[in-house]
């Protein structure tokens, strides 16, 4: 290499190195500690950005992105109350670290979900009352079988059940029709359901069979059914549902076998009606299948023949009749049922 000529080495870039110098690979910088010195730089220059874009969140409530260097995350949660109806807020954001950031705006206040879902048409509300006001007025007989019991009106209190009866089973299939089913409807229903044959069921039976038998068995006999109304309305709500049996006998059902009873005035003794009462409330609670009444009747038609000639000769034993078939049903049911899984296993 003569003098004046380019060396070999600068220009391929390359830099002489001192031999007590460790070589760095992937170096950026032709000096081997610029690097470092650079990285110290870039890690305090990210912390200052951290600091200012925290102030700017405070003061604007917008979002900070993540930073690599530092790896400082500042999450941001955000409301998405625009289902509710209302327009978006965001909530105040947390930096881990650096405290609270508050936001200025407007705090977000208490919102509720609409009763009606769907499309808010003065037609479909018209809809929904109706529906629902069914169920309102099923509570209302309920309420007034209560007071008509406590005066002595017994039979006129059994009428009003009927009726809470029938106005039960008419806004269930009212809001399926009109299209306005809803989990509001559905609440409703089921504390309605209590009020009525949970708690006025039990009234009237005991108004009625006061002094028919010991006061410890027809209460006792009472408070069950209205225990087991409560444990099987609460199941009924967290249950899967089949279309084609009861899980338990329905607590409408019950209330209009008790009601039906009591207008009709069945001749059994004090006991005999409150241990039938009794088997009655166990029967809700049990796990024990029970068809539905949409099931009963799609039975053949010449099976229905024998309880209209019975009803023309004692309708009061038919119908006791009646009900005790329909409870026995459960557990025949329930073993054939078994005795089918136990072949199918084999």
């Amino acid at each position: 290499m003569t003098f004046g000529e380019p060396c070999s080495c600068l220009m391929e870039g390359n830099v002489p190195r001192a031999p007590w110098v460790r070589r760095r690979r992937n170096l950026d910088s032709p000096r081997p500690a610029g690097r470092r010195w650079a990285g110290r730089l870039r890690l305090g220059g990210s912390r200052a950005r951290q600091a200012l874009l925290v102030r700017v969140i405070r003061r604007r409530g917008g979002v900070a992105p993540a930073d690599r260097a530092t790896r400082l995350v500042v999450p941001v949660e955000f409301s998405d109350p625009t289902v509710l109806g209302g327009d978006p807020a965001p909530r105040t954001p947390a930096v881990p670290g650096l405290g609270t950031a508050h936001h200025p705006g407007p705090a977000a206040g208490p919102r509720t979900i609409p009763l009606l879902p769907g499309e808010r048409t003065a037609t479909r509300r018209v809809r929904f009352a109706v529906a629902n006001g069914c169920t309102v007025s099923s509570l209302l007989l309920g309420m007034s079988a209560i007071l008509l019991a406590l005066h002595g009106e017994v039979r006129w209190a059994a009428l009003c059940l009927v009726g809470s009866v029938i106005f039960d089973g008419l806004d269930g299939g009212l809001a399926r029709r009109l299209g306005v089913a809803s989990p509001f409807g559905a609440q409703l229903d089921s504390m309605a359901d209590m009020c009525s044959f949970g708690v006025a069921a039990p009234v009237v039976v005991y108004a009625s069979l006061h002094g028919t038998a010991p006061g410890v068995a027809v209460g006792g006999a009472c408070a069950l059914v209205g225990a087991c109304a409560a444990i099987r309305l609460a199941r009924f709500n967290v249950s899967p549902k089949d279309g084609r049996f009861f899980s338990g006998v329905p607590t409408t059902m019950t209330a209009a076998v008790l009601s039906i009873a009591t207008l009709i005035g069945l001749p059994l003794p004090g006991l005999v009606a409150a241990g039938a009462v009794a088997v009655l409330g166990l029967a809700m609670v049990s796990s024990f299948p029970y068809a539905k009444l949409a099931r009963i009747a799609k039975l053949p038609p010449w099976l229905w023949l024998a309880p209209i000639v019975g009803a023309f000769i004692d309708y009061r034993l038919t119908f006791a009749g009646l009900v005790a078939l329909y409870v026995a049903s459960g557990p025949l049911v329930w073993l054939r049922q078994r005795r089918v899984a136990v072949a199918v296993r084999r």
